[in-house]
């Protein structure tokens, strides 16, 4: 415990995927984060170890189980979010609910590669589309091999994934006003990305009492393959050297 006599020193960062993305995609933060942040990827139902389980028919549903999931690993720690793209809304969602249910907030908040909730943007509804236009569609987004889709064995799994993840994130509605936390919050982005303009990075910071960090990198939406070096010394920063943003 620490001198505080409440919570243990080592600090849980969960981090939740991207469309079509399982919790293996963040092992490689492990290489480069602190000692005393311990990675808590979270995985989604129908991919990786819970490829035989049902895909959420709803974000209400996907809240439900990833809620249960994180309210029961942060007993005596403190913890922090990280979510890239679909794992951006998700970790706004979650930490609404561990706030209106347990009375908590994260140390910090980490969103990647998404603008917020409350930007509504009018767009095509992809997971409707035939198999050929959907995966046309997501080639354009990068982030995923032409090879995935090539691979009939490879295209099978992944399709239906993507489809899930792509409904929760297209059929989501942001209900609320907007809530703010008393975390601090870091915008990750990549300089080329077509799906999120830069003035809406800036929106973020009406979810916190605090002030936002802002970075910037070389790349486009899947600009975090590339940089995870970079983002973790941020993320140690932050967590660790106390450097959050005020």
């Amino acid at each position: 415990m620490n001198t505080e006599g409440c919570f243990s020193k080592k600090k849980k960062l969960f981090c939740f995927p991207y469309a079509g993305g399982s919790a293996t995609v963040y092992n490689k933060f492990n290489k480069y984060l602190d000692e005393n942040i311990e990675l808590m990827p979270i995985e989604y139902a129908g991919r990786g170890k819970r490829i035989n389980e049902e895909f959420y028919t709803d974000i209400s549903c996907a809240i439900d189980d990833i809620y249960k999931q994180v309210s029961q690993r942060i007993n005596e720690y403190e913890f922090a979010f990280f979510g890239h793209s679909m794992g951006s809304v998700i970790a706004y969602e979650v930490c609404k609910r561990i706030r209106e249910n347990c009375g908590r907030e994260p140390l910090h908040i980490f969103v990647s590669g998404r603008y917020p909730p409350h930007i509504n943007k009018e767009g095509g509804i992809l997971h409707i589309l035939p198999d050929d236009k959907f995966k046309d569609e997501i080639l354009k987004v990068g982030g995923t091999p032409r090879e995935v889709f090539e691979n009939k064995v490879f295209a099978k799994l992944f399709i239906p994934i993507l489809r899930a993840d792509y409904k929760l994130i297209e059929l989501y509605t942001f209900k609320d006003d907007c809530i703010k936390f008393k975390s601090g919050i870091t915008v990750f982005s990549g300089k080329d990305d077509k799906i999120v303009e830069r003035n809406e990075l800036f929106e973020w910071q009406k979810y916190s009492e605090y002030g936002i960090a802002v970075y910037e990198f070389d790349g486009g939406h899947f600009f975090i393959n590339d940089c995870i070096k970079e983002i973790s010394e941020i993320i140690n920063n932050t967590l660790i050297n106390n450097m959050i943003p005020v």
